[in-house]
């Protein structure tokens, strides 16, 4: 049976009520312009470069708690750790009694072409280790890596187990080469020794790529959920914050970039056990404090799959994996994230005191 034509009338109302809100929603994102990610204070307490390392204002009493430092990843700001009150993971740190401090990577310019793997990890993020070292008078440091810096808190915990007295990852690749890893197949066939020819990639480039991914829900299909959703004019400022990280992406040191694409994606070193920094060979077995590894359920750029390894990979005999069922974005930013994530790492670092 062939359907009945639509009726030019309910169709012409429907176009009309659409053209009211798409209306109504451009004039309130004109008026939520202001709106950027960021809600706690802080204070920059060490710099070098572009590199910056914030101390966080405290909200609670403390809990008697190793002080945390957060090592996010190079390719995206670490904002989304700190979106807006109800969405920052780093603010329920803090309120759980936390005292946190983060690593901003910054925005790496030309001068910056040459920083590789062993630059980021056994030089910046061994310096902001030694800062918090020095800063409290004690000898370890809890280590929370996130996304590509939980690679880079690996790598360095290995090189480094004295420094590290309890290892957090979160959504953390350790195993690039699973079948579901989307990102790892688009990069194998990818020449980069011509990528980093030009000096260093454009940060826009590698959001294009990530947002190919899932071209239809990260690019289309959010923006009409909102317009037919009829978002009020905070709901508008969430989803400006949102959009500002999502573009707010840092451009990529040439060498560093390189290497990280073959060895851990294309090469898979990692669970090879042949990475090697400063001519040293990272050797995830030399891991042994407690690791706390939580991983998103529904990530579609680092699947369980890639994380889930790392239980087999470390020495660790105190090892505790923890799944969230949200996706990747969904880590920071969700309310089963804010319930279950910091009120997690809080508690395993107690017991762990």
């Amino acid at each position: 049976m062939s359907s009945a034509p639509p009726d030019p009338q309910a169709l012409a109302a429907e176009m009309l009520e659409f053209g009211r809100r798409l209306s109504a929603t451009l004039t309130g994102l004109a008026g939520a312009a202001h709106a950027r990610p960021g809600c706690s204070e802080r204070k920059r307490v060490w710099s070098e470069d572009k590199v910056a390392l914030y101390r966080y204002e405290p909200l609670a009493r403390p809990a008697g708690v190793t002080p945390i430092l957060i090592c996010y990843a190079l390719v995206n700001r670490p904002d989304m750790m700190d979106l807006q009150t109800d969405r920052s993971l780093i603010r329920g740190f803090l309120e759980a009694g936390l005292d946190v401090y983060l690593i901003d990577w910054g925005y790496p310019d030309g001068g910056d072409r040459f920083n590789d793997l062993d630059d980021y990890i056994r030089g910046y993020l061994h310096r902001c280790v030694q800062h918090v070292l020095d800063a409290h008078q004690i000898p370890s440091v809890n280590l929370l890596g996130v996304c590509q810096g939980g690679t880079f808190s690996l790598c360095y915990t290995a090189l480094h187990p004295e420094r590290v007295k309890n290892l957090i990852t979160m959504v953390t690749p350790v195993d690039f080469k699973t079948p579901e890893n989307l990102l790892s197949k688009w990069v194998q066939g990818l020449d980069v020794n011509l990528l980093a020819q030009g000096g260093n990639v454009p940060g826009d480039s590698l959001n294009g790529i990530y947002l190919s991914l899932m071209p239809f829900r990260l690019t289309q299909q959010k923006y009409v959920d909102m317009v037919q959703g009829g978002a009020d004019q905070r709901q508008l400022e969430n989803f400006m914050r949102m959009e500002r990280w999502i573009f707010d992406s840092p451009d990529q040191a040439a060498a560093a970039l390189r290497q990280f694409v073959q060895w851990f994606y294309q090469e898979n070193r990692l669970v090879a056990g042949s990475v090697t920094l400063g001519g040293q060979r990272v050797d995830l077995k030399r891991i042994v404090q407690p690791v706390l590894n939580i991983y998103a359920s529904k990530d579609h750029l680092v699947p369980p799959s890639a994380s889930v390894p790392l239980a087999r990979l470390v020495g660790s005999t105190d090892y505790t994996a923890h799944a969230v069922d949200v996706g990747h974005i969904g880590m920071y930013v969700s309310a089963r994230a804010q319930r279950e994530v910091p009120s997690k790492i809080a508690a395993w670092l107690a017991e762990r005191e």
